[in-house]
């Protein structure tokens, strides 16, 4: 025969796309409209429902960014249609390539009953069951008009992202208000065509099965009269039953799909916004439930439902009988889908212990695995915690976006800095907005790495990003490929289901250990400091407004401020949503998130004073309030503060500034660089010869796309050293020696100020920044004279260590890195540590001089990418970091937590004993807090720091009946130990209820 092939799929194609589809509605008649545009905020559906209308119709320009434009659309079904099925059929003006980033709407019964949503891959609405000719129609609109910011030319910079600089001109033209006949049969034969249409193009050029489906999809054409699609449909139909109908392959890839639609909790719109996109997407799945027995949807972050729960009640009742049922699955156990490499240990904590409260209280359930597809990189500390906060498996997919390394599996045990190892799956589909194409399909299996030991992957099926989810589209092409030869298999199914059969065919997985680092997205780490210092400041600060309430709720009886701490924590769990704490959010997501969080840390730090004064008691004394939680004589309590008996001096005699204790000697140059830093007690040199730290380097940064994300490694061949000084002056200051030194470049001003105290050998750099650049990285560079083969950074709980050379390509890759409060880097018996209070980058090189090895550590203190805030961080930033020379790991976790947890003297009249007296080298108490469940008890979290095995002691002083281990959530375990006795594995954390 000859070779049609190409006939073939272009007359499918052309007929599905100009004759078939178009017929799926018929007759169709014009809505009445009329419409009010709101001058500001949007309101509730009662209120919107009440509005005052005014004539409009199609062809109007309606909606400037932002605003929100409530639609009444009235008409009657024609009494020819009596007997037929009867929608609404809604185009607001919409670019169906732009789905969750545009216009959207929700729909309203005259009674204020939620219909579903309205968008660009959803244009239509139900008209309830069959329709009787001369039935009223009143429906109601609630439209949003978000502007479109990721456009066809993205990463172009905008004021749109802000209703502050947004233009006020109308961005959308209505298309189509119209009532219409649906066309079942038509639907169904649409959706045959498409699922073999595009079966075929993944099947081999000549194989038996693609040449019986292309000569079914001739023979349907040949049945289809063109001008009679309705009466001819089912004919053609039937031409397909027999490919449709023949099973798939005995050993055919099994995919578990689960509705889904990964909404950001803010990203290209504000938070308001998204509270508005899940009661649109979630009532949309809920109608899509109701029609179609067999589809599951799962939706995650509890944050999600308790907006709808406050903000769109009748939406919330709808999706909890889904729940009720079995149907609309609540996912993840967390608060938001969290970044996880930023936030600290406690914060992942209450991720998960805000999150499962939240299910279990509202429907009885808790999620049994961690769903977080899109975050940028994970945390090695989070097998541990997401294991003894009771999770059984984790699921992602975003490592797929790797830059330059394909990660080399599919279903595997993730192991973490303790040895703690967690059931994980990225699925080999690459995405988690799947339509369920052929080529999404087809990609599945083909893709799958572990292909000779097993056989089945998940698809998160649906819109999402900016909402929409699952289409009855979807839900036909699933049933369609269900059991469909050339295919995988497809079945609705819960990632529970998924989870339990996959670890089943794989009792011995590999295993990856260590972080799972993205390859991409690299400025994350350093995008939009002003959100990024304020959360971290407002973690701290509930850390110990936590600590302080809870030693005077024991010592005083005072009453323990619960509501309101749960409230504090929710929005900085909030604002850890992966777009929102990496910095890659629009500037109205900025703008609102430093001014919650530094709400937050006014209200936590008024918790702490509060309570340190009631503590403290009236007196005269100076009592110095210690946070500090490392092992010791005196952790967490007050006592009278004392002079140190060190001193410090500082010679300006020579050119140079010299700053000296006891411990070290640090040469200040000129030109207010470090060019000497001597740890007195070995004599080592710090800094490498000739060269010179605190060094301010401003390089070039615009990379190849996504802005606020990423940092390309080309970034480094372009970089000025910032030596010029306007100003430099030293001092002792209250016993310190201090430098101060002003800087200006472009258009911006940095001032540091350089301090040594008495008995530390922390030199602390605060740089006061006025940064007005735009498309530069602003590094703090720190050429070390340390031969270090690794460098070693603070994590939840721990630190990991990071080669510092490039020997493959993954080590390449990690050319800028992540931190908590500090990177070491070190030789056996000697090492430098940087910390800081509110940096999370920093990049290692390693050059070779001869015999002579220098490690050159730089902190990325900030960006100034235009997409998609085009001034994203202009403005003063307070930045405090520091210098610790003659570090270990126990030397630099001090200095970090000291940085970060300073301590405070109240005046007052009694010491305050800690509450706990801690006993065992690198053993750290994390928090101390009353119990969730309101029992009174005192929990208590401890972790080992330094990377080896230890044994302690904790004692509580204070009357109780016990002191029993706990899991992460303050569960009970089966395996509990009891007492006070510590022993601790490597980074083990380990959580502890004292019984009152």
């Amino acid at each position: 025969m000859h070779d049609d092939t190409a006939l073939t799929v272009g007359r499918v194609k052309r007929v599905l796309e100009e004759r078939i589809r178009p017929a799926i509605h018929s007759a169709s008649v014009p809505l009445t409209i009329d419409a009010h545009e709101l001058p500001g905020e949007p309101i509730t559906p009662v209120e919107g429902l009440a509005l005052d209308y005014l004539p409009a119709r199609v062809g109007d320009d309606w909606g400037p960014a932002w605003g929100t434009t409530w639609f009444r659309l009235t008409g009657q079904v024609p009494a020819e249609w009596a007997g037929r099925r009867v929608e609404a059929l809604i185009d607001l003006g919409f670019d169906i390539n732009m789905t969750g980033f545009q216009c959207e709407a929700l729909a309203y019964r005259a009674d204020g009953t939620p219909v579903k949503s309205i968008n660009p891959r959803n244009q239509w609405l139900p008209i309830a069951g069959i329709a009787e000719g001369g039935d009223l129609v009143e429906l109601y609109l609630e439209a949003a008009s978000n502007p479109v910011l990721l456009d066809y030319h993205p990463f172009l910079p905008t004021q749109e992202g802000d209703i502050l600089t947004a233009s006020r001109d109308k961005l959308y033209r209505a298309r189509r208000m119209d009532l219409a006949v649906f066309e079942p049969e038509v639907f169904e034969l649409a959706l045959d065509l498409d699922v073999l249409f595009e079966l075929q193009a993944e099947l081999a050029p000549t194989s038996p099965r693609r040449m019986r489906i292309l000569q079914a999809l001739d023979n349907a054409m040949d049945e289809l009269d063109l001008q009679r699609i309705l009466e001819t449909a089912a004919d053609a139909r039937a031409q397909l039953v027999e490919v449709l109908e023949s099973p798939a392959d005995a050993s055919a890839h099994r995919i578990s799909a689960i509705g889904h639609a990964h909404i950001d909790s803010a990203w290209l719109w504000p938070v308001r916004e998204t509270v508005r996109k899940v009661a649109r997407t979630s009532s949309s799945m809920v109608a899509l439930l109701d029609e179609q027995p067999e589809f599951q949807y799962g939706m995650s972050s509890a944050q999600q439902y308790a907006w709808l729960k406050e903000h769109r009640p009748e939406v919330f009742e709808r999706v909890k009988a889904a729940i009720a049922e079995g149907r609309f699955l609540p996912l993840g156990g967390m608060w938001v889908e969290s970044d996880t490499v930023m936030p600290t240990g406690e914060s992942l904590v209450r991720q998960f212990s805000h999150g499962q409260r939240f299910f279990e209280l509202e429907f009885g359930i808790r999620s049994k695995g961690v769903w977080l597809p899109d975050s940028f990189g994970y945390s090695p500390a989070l097998p541990q915690l997401m294991r003894r906060a009771g999770f059984e498996w984790f699921f992602t997919q975003k490592i797929s976006w790797n830059q330059q390394n394909v990660f080399p599996h599919h279903s595997f045990l993730w192991e973490g800095i303790d040895g703690s190892q967690m059931f994980t799956h990225f699925p080999p589909m690459d995405t988690y907005n799947s339509q369920l194409s052929g080529m999404e399909v087809a990609k599945a299996p083909r893709q799958f790495k572990e292909n000779r030991v097993a056989t089945r992957s998940i698809a998160p099926v649906g819109w999402g990003d900016g909402g929409g989810g699952t289409t009855r589209e979807m839900v036909g092409r699933a049933k369609r490929m269900n059991d469909l030869e050339g295919s995988a298999r497809v079945q609705w199914e819960h990632p529970d289901v998924f989870f339990d059969a996959a670890k089943a065919e794989l009792p011995n997985p590999a295993v990856w250990v260590g972080e799972l680092y993205l390859e991409l997205h690299r400025g994350t780490l350093t995008s939009q400091h002003g959100t990024k210092s304020r959360h971290r400041w407002a973690e701290h600060a509930l850390v110990e407004a936590e600590l302080w309430a809870t030693t005077d709720a024991v010592q005083r009886g005072t009453d323990y401020p619960q509501e309101e701490l749960d409230a504090l924590w929710k929005q900085v769990l909030l604002h850890e949503f992966h777009d929102i704490l990496p910095g890659t959010s629009i500037a109205w997501v900025h703008r609102e998130a430093v001014a919650v969080l530094e709400d937050v840390i006014a209200r936590a730090r008024a918790i702490s004073d509060a309570a340190r004064r009631s503590l403290a008691g009236e007196g005269d004394r100076d009592l110095v309030f210690s946070p500090v939680s490392v092992a010791g004589p005196v952790p967490l309590g007050a006592t009278t503060s004392a002079a140190s008996v060190d001193q410090v001096s500082l010679d300006a005699s020579d050119g140079d500034i010299v700053l000296e204790n006891g411990l070290v000697t640090v040469r200040i140059s000129a030109e207010g660089l470090v060019v000497s830093a001597v740890d007195r007690t070995s004599g080592r040199e710090a800094v490498a010869a000739g060269q010179a730290a605190n060094l301010l380097q401003l390089h070039q940064d615009f990379p190849n796309m996504w802005d606020a994300w990423d940092i390309d490694r080309y970034y480094r061949n372009r970089v000025r050293d910032l030596r010029e000084v306007v100003g430099i002056r030293s001092c002792l200051v209250d016993g310190n020696a201090e430098v101060v030194i002003e800087r200006a470049f472009s258009k911006s001003t940095v001032t540091q100020t350089l301090t040594l105290a008495p008995g530390e050998r922390t030199l602390r750099i605060v740089n006061d920044i006025d940064w007005h650049e735009t498309e530069k990285l602003l590094k703090l560079a720190f050429p070390l004279d340390v031969q270090a083969a690794h460098s070693e950074a603070e994590t939840q709980f721990g630190f990991q260590s990071r080669v510092t050379h490039t020997n493959t390509s993954w080590e390449a890759a990690k050319f800028e890195t992540s931190m908590h409060r500090f990177v070491l880097v070190r030789e056996n018996d000697f090492g430098v540590a940087l910390v800081n209070d509110s940096i999370y980058g920093y990049d290692t090189t390693r050059d070779v001089d001869g015999d002579s090895v220098t490690t050159t550590v730089r902190l990325s203190l900030l960006r100034a990418p235009r997409f998609p805030d085009p001034d994203s961080d202009h403005g003063r930033h307070v930045i405090s970091a520091g210098m610790v020379i003659g570090a270990g790991p126990d030397e630099a976790t001090r200095a970090g937590i000291e940085l970060n947890t300073p301590s405070t003297v109240v005046r007052g009249g009694q010491d305050v004993a800690p509450l706990f007296t801690l006993e065992g080298q690198g053993i750290i108490i994390s928090g101390v807090k009353l119990a969730d469940d309101g029992s009174g008890d005192v929990i208590v979290r401890v972790y080992e720091s330094l990377g080896r095995r230890t044994a302690g002691t904790i004692t509580a002083d204070f009357e109780h009946n016990g002191i029993e281990e706990v899991s992460l959530i303050e569960d009970p375990l089966d395996d509990a130990r009891t007492g006070g006795e510590l022993r601790l594995r490597p980074f083990e954390v380990r959580t502890l209820r004292v019984v009152r």
